[in-house]
């Protein structure tokens, strides 16, 4: 799942000149530079898709499902997290369900805390049991455009593990599983401690008429 972030992220100087340099001797403000890489990271990921022979999009579905769709870059779905340790009253592996019927074996790491357009909200965070990458953590969510505007399985962030316990929960990069694109990968369904009761209108989005 996550090696198309980090495609994303190593043709990201290459796509990013070109659009910074239509600004002439003008230094773009914060808003315009977080904007140009996050569509610069869209744009590496819709290549890859497009052309990377493991690609999860079939041959026969990337004329129509690419480029992908998302909702406008907004940093208002831009928050700073702090990661509470899972406690000893919480289950430390979650079972959870797949989109091919079976069950997915993951490690609950802790609590992702943070505040969203004025509200307190959670999502656990965790690591697939066994895995040997133990350096990024695995948070599936729902929220109130699922089934509607975004897919209705539910959306995925990836978050590189932090010593400080401090992350970045950006929902602008919020992607939806490879079962949406193809039938035959197994994704797990988000638990329901991370069914959030607040529209997320960021990240990758359902196309209509598609």
């Amino acid at each position: 799942m996550s090696r198309w972030c980090r495609a994303a992220r190593l043709l990201r100087l290459g796509l990013v000149v070109p659009l910074l340099a239509t600004a002439a001797c003008t230094r773009p403000s914060p808003e315009a530079s977080y904007a140009a890489e996050v569509l610069a990271e869209r744009a590496a990921k819709d290549e890859a898709f497009k052309t990377a022979p493991n690609s999860p999009i079939p041959s026969d579905k990337r004329a129509t499902l690419l480029p992908l769709v998302y909702f406008p870059p907004d940093q208002e779905y831009v928050a700073s997290a702090s990661l509470a340790p899972a406690g000893p009253d919480e289950r430390p592996t979650v079972e959870m369900p797949t989109s091919t019927g079976q069950t997915r074996a993951m490690r609950r790491v802790g609590r992702l805390e943070f505040m969203l357009k004025g509200q307190p909200l959670t999502l656990a965070a965790f690591i697939e049991e066994g895995s040997p990458d133990t350096n990024r953590l695995f948070v599936p969510f729902t929220d109130l455009t699922t089934g509607t505007e975004t897919y209705g399985a539910g959306r995925y962030l990836d978050l590189e593990r932090t010593v400080t316990g401090i992350y970045t929960v950006d929902f602008n990069r919020a992607y939806q599983p490879y079962c949406y694109y193809n039938p035959t990968y197994d994704c797990p369904f988000p638990p329901p401690e991370n069914r959030m009761k607040i529209a997320i209108r960021a990240g990758e989005r359902v196309a209509e008429g598609r």
